[in-house]
Formats: C-alpha cells, sequence, structure tokens
C-alpha cells in the first residue's frame, strides 16, 4: 500500500490546480483515477478528488447495479478507504474514512470548501457482467462497483483516467488492445506514454448516474463496425467488441447482428441512442448480459459463436447467442427508455420493488427471439422450435400454480437469483412465464382488434410516450398498462386478462391460442414427464451414486421421503445409475433405495405408482413441438392466422 498510496498522492496533485479553481462552483468536477497496475492479484487502486460542498462529506456505493434485480453489495469487495485533505501543493497525513453502514463512509476531518483526495482498492474476480474482473488478459469492469459516489455531488461532471501499466501490453498484440466502451469519441482519449510506462485512456461524463451506465474492458478484442438507419434515413453507428480465445466468423456475426438491429429500427422507427457497443467476452460456459444506456455487456461459451462454416439456418447454440444480442439490445428501448415507475429516479443502495419485471423481462424475452426470424436471420421453423422451448420450460415447472407472474417479479430480489432445490415447486420464473404471458397478449390483441394491432404496437405508444418528455425516459405502472392496452382493445378484456394469468395462476391458455392463429402442437407421447423425472425426481450421476437435485412436489419420491442432496447407492440392493432407476419408473411395488443423507445411511421404500397424478398433471405433456398448419388443414374461424401473427414487419415497412 505504501507504494500505492505515493504514487495516488502524486497523481492527485497534478489535477488540484483544477479542483481548487472550482471550489466556488456548486458544479465542480469530480475525479477519478483507477490503476490497474496491481493487475496479477485482481486488484484495481482508487483515487478519488472532490471539492466538499459540506462539512463531513459522505461516499456512497451501490448495492445493486440496474437491470440485476439482486442486492450484490460490491462495498464487500473495497479494502480500507483513506483520505487526505489539499491546502494548496500540500496534503494532509492521511485519515482512515468511518463507515456509517453497509455501503458508506465518511469523511469527518474535512470540511466545506476543502479539497480531499480519496484511496482505496477494489477486489476484482467476478467473471460476470455485474461486476468487475481484472487479469493478465483483460481489465473489466463496471462502475457501480469501482467508484464510490459523493453524497450530494451525484450530478457534477465526471473526468476520469484508467491507467493501464506496459506491463499488462508487453505480451499482447498491441495492435488489437482495444477499449470497449458506449462513450463517445469525444468523451474518450487515448494517451500514450504517461507517467511510469502507463498507458492513460481518459473519459467524461455529466454525472455519476451517467458514469455507472458505461461498463468498459481494455483487452486483446476482434472488432466490427456496421451501420443502421433510422425511419429519417440517419446512420446510427454501432461497433461490436469480442475478446476471450475464439475461431468466430466474424464476417458471418456482423452480417446477422446488423439484420437484428436493422429490423429493431424499422419497427420502433428510431433509437434512444446516437451510437450503440456490444462488448462481448467469449469463455468456456458463462452466459449473460446487461443493458446499458447505449451499450450492452455480454458473456458466452464460445461454442455459441458462429463457426467458419455457420450453416445458413445459423446451430441452435449459435441461435442462442443471436438471441442474447436481441434480447439485450432491445433493453435499449425497453428498460432503459420505458422502465418500471420505481426505477425512473431509483436508489441503488435499497431494493426498488415492483410488480412489472414481467413486462420488461418478459415482454424481451419473447420480442428477442421473434426478432430472430422477424429480420429473417432465423427461419420459421427454427423460431417455433424456440417458442416450443419456452413452452416445455413452463410445462415442466409446478411452481407455475402457486406464485403468479406479477408475484414472481415483486419477489426477484429474494427469490429469482437466489434459485434452490425447492424453486421450481414454489414459483415460476417472470422471464419464462412472462414470455408466454406476452404471447397471450400479443395473440389477444390480434383477435380482439380484428387483427389491426398487437403487443409490438403496445410497446411503441410507451416508447413514442417517452420520447414527449424531457428527458426522453418514462416510467410506468400496472395502472399505465391498461391505459395503453385500453387504446387497441376493450380494457374489460385486459382487466380480464391481467386478472387470470398475471395477478392469478390460472393455465396459460397457449395451446388455444396458437390453434386460432393457425398453429398446431403436437405432443411427444414418448417423452413424457415419468420418463425425464423417474420417481419425481432430477438426478444426476456421480461416482458415488446417484445425487437428487430436485424432488417434485406429491412425487413418488417426495412421498417416501427422498430429498434434495441425498445420494443414492443401491436401488434393489443393485449399484444405483440413471439407467436402472428409469427401469424400475413404471413399478408396481415397493422399491428399496440405500442412500446417505449427510454421512449417514437411510433405507427407504418408494412405490413408484402411489403418486396420485391430478387431471392437469396427467392431461400437461412434458415435451411439445409446433408446425404451421398447411394448405388442407381445417380453415380458421377468425381472423388470426400464422402469417398474420408471424409476418409483423410487413406492417412497419410498408
Amino acid at each position: 500500500m505504501t507504494s500505492f498510496n505515493s504514487k495516488a498522492k502524486h497523481l492527485s496533485v497534478d489535477t488540484a490546480t483544477d479542483v481548487a479553481s472550482a471550489k466556488n462552483n456548486t458544479k465542480a468536477d469530480i475525479r477519478y483515477q483507477f490503476n490497474f497496475e496491481r493487475f496479477l492479484e485482481h486488484l484495481v487502486d482508487v483515487s478519488l478528488s472532490f471539492t466538499a460542498l459540506t462539512a463531513s462529506p459522505k461516499l456512497w456505493l451501490p448495492a445493486w447495479i440496474p437491470g440485476s434485480y439482486l442486492m450484490r453489495e460490491f462495498a464487500r469487495n473495497i479494502t480500507a478507504v483513506q483520505y487526505r485533505i489539499l491546502e494548496g501543493d500540500n496534503a494532509s497525513d492521511a485519515y482512515r474514512a468511518q463507515k456509517t453502514d453497509k455501503n458508506t463512509w465518511q469523511l469527518p476531518q474535512v470540511k466545506v470548501g476543502q479539497t480531499v483526495v480519496v484511496d482505496y482498492e477494489v477486489y476484482c474476480y467476478d467473471l460476470s457482467v455485474r461486476t468487475a474482473y481484472v487479469d493478465q488478459q483483460r481489465l473489466y469492469g463496471n462502475f457501480t462497483s469501482l467508484a464510490l459516489a459523493v453524497e450530494g455531488q451525484e450530478l457534477s461532471p465526471i473526468k476520469a483516467s484508467l491507467l493501464v501499466p506496459a506491463t499488462f501490453l508487453a505480451d499482447k498484440e498491441t495492435s488489437r488492445v482495444r477499449l470497449a466502451c458506449g462513450l463517445t469519441s469525444t468523451h474518450l482519449s487515448f494517451e500514450e506514454s504517461q507517467h511510469d510506462g502507463q498507458h492513460s485512456y481518459g473519459l467524461q461524463v455529466d454525472n455519476y448516474h451517467e458514469f455507472i451506465d458505461y461498463p468498459f474492458e481494455i483487452a486483446e478484442q476482434d472488432t466490427f463496425d456496421f451501420i443502421v438507419h433510422d425511419d429519417t434515413h440517419q446512420t446510427l453507428p454501432h461497433r461490436f467488441f469480442l475478446s476471450g480465445k475464439h475461431h468466430a466468423n466474424m464476417g458471418r456475426l456482423q452480417q446477422d447482428v446488423t439484420q437484428i438491429c436493422q429490423t429493431y429500427l424499422n419497427w420502433l422507427g428510431d433509437a434512444p441512442f446516437d451510437n450503440y457497443t456490444f462488448m462481448t467476452f467469449a469463455s468456456g460456459q458463462d452466459y449473460g448480459g446487461l443493458e446499458h444506456i447505449n451499450s450492452t455487456s455480454l458473456i458466452t461459451p464460445r461454442r455459441d459463436l458462429p463457426s467458419i462454416d455457420e450453416p445458413a439456418i445459423p446451430s441452435s447454440d449459435y441461435q442462442r447467442f443471436l438471441g442474447l444480442c436481441s434480447h439485450e439490445y432491445f433493453h435499449a428501448w425497453w428498460v432503459k427508455t420505458v422502465r418500471p415507475d420505481v426505477m425512473l429516479e431509483v436508489d441503488l443502495r435499497r431494493e426498488a420493488f415492483t410488480p412489472l419485471l414481467w413486462v420488461f423481462e418478459g415482454f424481451t424475452s419473447y420480442i428477442d427471439d421473434f426478432m430472430l426470424q422477424a429480420s429473417g436471420v432465423i427461419d420459421q421453423a427454427s423460431y417455433l422450435k424456440l417458442l416450443a422451448e419456452q413452452i416445455n420450460r413452463y410445462y415442466q415447472t409446478p411452481g407455475r400454480a402457486y406464485q403468479s407472474v406479477a408475484e414472481s417479479s415483486f419477489d426477484a430480489w429474494i427469490k429469482l437469483y437466489r434459485s434452490d432445490e425447492n424453486t421450481g415447486n414454489a414459483g415460476i420464473s417472470y422471464y419464462n412465464k412472462g414470455a408466454l404471458v406476452a404471447l397471450c397478449l400479443d395473440l389477444m390483441l390480434l383477435q380482439k382488434s380484428a387483427g389491426r394491432y398487437r403487443l409490438f404496437d403496445v410497446v411503441k405508444a410507451f416508447y413514442n410516450q417517452a420520447k414527449q418528455n424531457d428527458n426522453k425516459r418514462i416510467g410506468i405502472s400496472s395502472a399505465d398498462m391498461g391505459v395503453v392496452i385500453g387504446q387497441f382493445i376493450p380494457l374489460a378484456d385486459w382487466e380480464d386478462f391481467e386478472r387470470r394469468y398475471v395477478n392469478g395462476v390460472e393455465e396459460l391458455p397457449i395451446e388455444a391460442m396458437l390453434r386460432e392463429s393457425g398453429v398446431k402442437l403436437r405432443t411427444n407421447t414418448k417423452e413424457t414427464s415419468d420418463k425425464h423425472v423417474p420417481w419425481g425426481i432430477r438426478c444426476t450421476e456421480t461416482p458415488a451414486g446417484l445425487k437428487i437435485n430436485r424432488v417434485q412436489r406429491d412425487s413418488a419420491a417426495a412421498k417416501a421421503g427422498l430429498s434434495a442432496h441425498d445420494v443414492i447407492v443401491a436401488i434393489d440392493g443393485i449399484k444405483a445409475t440413471s439407467k436402472q432407476l428409469g427401469s424400475l419408473n413404471q413399478a408396481d411395488r415397493d422399491v428399496e433405495c440405500h442412500l446417505f443423507r449427510r454421512d449417514e445411511l437411510i433405507a427407504v421404500n418408494v412405490r413408484p405408482k402411489s403418486a396420485q397424478v391430478t387431471d392437469e398433471q396427467a392431461l400437461t405433456p412434458y415435451k411439445v413441438s409446433l408446425h404451421l398448419s398447411e394448405e388442407g388443414d381445417e380453415p380458421l374461424q377468425n381472423v388470426g392466422s400464422w402469417q398474420t401473427w408471424l409476418n409483423v414487419m410487413e406492417r412497419y415497412q410498408s
């Protein structure tokens, strides 16, 4: 820490004149330096300088990041916070900041008008898109986990420097080391040969709230540029960065992503950004994405990227990555611009509870795959396979009978990101069910409006409202949903739908509505729930035996007393295997099981046919497939058709 403190002191004094000149300005610049010299230890040294507008100012750090609804407690990665007071070219001895709560520090020695320099370090070794990750390959971060905010001065302009040591660049192909960030070139600079051989990237934003919406990555990266056009023929530049080891077909990726993005602009007319950046890291198994004001941060298994000989119809793995790109891109309109009302002016130190996450993540999870086929990147048969996967996930979740999609949204903070062995029994994902509620709402709008309106018109109506506001954003409530949907169909139809399928737990009318639109559902009777979940348990075969991951409520296993985390070692005196378990799935007798629970051996008898299956469970297929009606099929009795449903872009392109 000694060398770090001395270096930070030297660098901060260089900025003291600028800070001092702004002492009487209530919007004095706040400056940050992020020094990555200790990247091998996954540490970032941060220096923050500002002029205090209050005595004993406080610093705080967000506890969660917008778009990911879990208290992640980023402050746990910050070590001791120290500060010094500047007087001219001199600095006081270092004081230790006093913590007042889990993510707030106070500087009691600081008086109004004094310039203060705060030094601290952040541990950065989380590979997800939500925090920060630093090693010899990449320097990645969200400022929600790196930059302490000055309480009461969150609207002050910010200047920041990212200091990259020469040792990080030494073993890399210099021409491929790039900074990926959503900031425009007017707010981004690269300065070579700084002190001690460091390279410095400069960033500038208007305030802290904007600052935390610009993640960055410095690494060897492949990149391509493309443009899309809005309805006034204005060009919107886009840039795609890809880091990590990969063999992606960059030309194919550019072609497909461009088509998807242009299709969104064709539909929505224009964009809430002037330019857009995709930041992608290719890994082994990790997967995820997070939306930002004019960028998205993605992490994907490298197998999901297009291969050199990628077929015309993308592979299922590549479709998954394109769906991720589509999902996060749409969030620029449908989360960053139109958002839940409680998140319009949000305090990132506290939860923001809303029953509307199903609207924002559910609509997006429906539209993301839909737009793959609307753009022509995948064909309609491929899209129906993706939709069938959503439907089958829904049917595989018995918790849909107990938790509404609105309740799932409200409880995101304590449930969605904290799944356990009982999650599927007790709840439903607002992503999964939300997507299917969106499907049903889309089809209902088509049917009730005689084919004139649909979900895409509802989204566009909200977006157009947002554009009328000075800040180009809008926060919506459940009541607002009714107001807008009521412009397209009778309000009573929406209220009945909301009561039954959003706030209630009635089974979604997926099959009936799809049939009315000319889509046939086929049930694979050979792949029933019993075959894939014998006795109502999901297991992993391990050298120690069959490890139970989940037990379905009211199943034969549950009635026998089998529990999650048990390890079945023998069935009827024979070593337990998945094949043996499946062969006894329909046994109409007691089956003896020996298992370990913790370190204790237990014997239980399972009666596979003992579970009382309800009519609803018996009728619910484990696996369905979807097919378009063909010529010669029974004609539809309403205005709906699969052509009307799937060919959404025709009305916007005309």
